[in-house]
């Protein structure tokens, strides 16, 4: 079964970048996250979400 939800280290992992630059995008409202007793989790749709956003500010920024 596919994960449904990451912690914040893990998101750090599978977007590569630092587990600081995540909740700087989390804190920022870029990236959604929920917490659930007392854990930060990030749902998978928003890695998505978050890489879609990036391609498309990438490429609008180049036309």
């Amino acid at each position: 079964m596919e994960r449904l939800f990451y912690r914040p280290k893990d998101a750090a992992t599978v977007l590569g970048m630092s587990r600081t630059a995540v909740f700087r995008l989390i804190k920022s409202g870029e990236l959604r996250s929920i917490k659930h007793d007392g854990y930060r989790l990030i749902p998978a749709a928003a890695l998505v979400d978050y890489a879609r956003a990036l391609e498309t500010r990438a490429s609008v920024e180049v036309a």
